[in-house]
C-alpha cells in the first residue's frame, strides 16, 4: 500500500452506525427520493455546518450568560485583550475586526464603558483619535468567561482523536476560503432564495 493510500486510509471516515445516523442523513434521503435529478450532496456537508453553528451558539450564549456577557461583548472584549498591552484598539479597528457597521460598534463601546468593562481615551500622536483600552474589570470578565468557554470546547471535542481535529480544522479552513470567496448574492437572488421559515434548512 502506497503512502498516500495509507494516508487516506488513516484520515477517512468511521461507516455510519444506527445510533451516527442524523436529521441531515435523513433529509438528504427524503430529497434524493423526492428529486433523483438533483445532486444533493453539497447538504450533507453545509447542512451539518449550519446545524452545528446553532448549537455552539446555544452553548456559547449559556457559558457567556454565566459570566453576565452577551456573545457581542466577549467578542469586543477578547480582541482588547488579545491586541496585548495596554489591550487597546481604535474603533475602527475593533469595527472591521468585528463585521459590523460603525454605528453598531459605537452602541457597543457605549455600554461596555458603561458597564464598567472599557474606557475611551485619546490617541497620543493625534488628540482628534480615540481608543478603547480594556479595563482591570474588563481583563477579569473576559479572563474567566474564557476559561469556561475554552473547557466548554474542549468537552464537545474530546470524541475526536487528534488526527480526527487537525484534519477537520484542514477541512474547515479551506471550505472557510471558498466561501469567502464567493461573492455575495444581489438583492434579487436575496429575494428569491430567502427562506420560508426561520430554521433555513432545506
Amino acid at each position: 500500500m502506497s503512502a498516500e493510500t495509507t494516508s487516506a486510509a488513516e484520515f477517512a471516515a468511521p461507516e455510519h452506525t444506527a445510533r451516527e445516523r442524523d436529521e441531515v442523513d435523513r433529509i438528504v434521503a427524503a430529497w434524493r427520493s423526492a428529486r433523483p435529478d438533483i445532486d444533493v450532496t453539497p447538504m450533507e456537508i453545509l447542512s451539518r455546518v449550519t446545524r452545528l453553528s446553532r448549537q455552539l451558539d446555544r452553548k456559547r450564549k449559556a457559558v457567556f450568560s454565566s459570566h453576565g456577557l452577551e456573545i457581542w461583548a466577549f467578542d469586543v472584549l477578547s480582541a482588547l485583550r488579545r491586541a496585548g498591552e495596554p489591550y487597546e484598539l481604535s474603533p475602527t479597528a475593533l469595527t472591521e475586526e468585528m463585521l459590523v457597521t460603525s454605528g453598531t460598534m459605537t452602541n457597543r463601546i457605549d455600554r461596555l464603558t458603561t458597564a464598567g468593562w472599557v474606557s475611551r481615551h485619546r490617541t497620543p500622536t493625534d488628540r482628534r483619535g480615540v481608543l478603547v483600552r480594556l479595563t482591570d474589570a474588563g481583563r477579569g470578565k473576559v479572563d474567566g468567561a474564557l476559561a469556561d468557554f475554552v473547557e466548554l470546547e474542549s468537552r464537545l471535542l474530546e470524541e475526536l482523536a487528534d488526527a480526527e481535529r487537525a484534519a477537520l480544522a484542514g477541512s474547515l479552513r479551506h471550505l472557510l476560503a471558498c466561501v469567502e470567496a464567493v461573492g455575495e448574492p444581489s438583492p434579487e437572488d436575496d429575494d428569491r432564495t430567502a427562506p420560508l421559515s426561520q430554521g433555513g434548512h432545506p
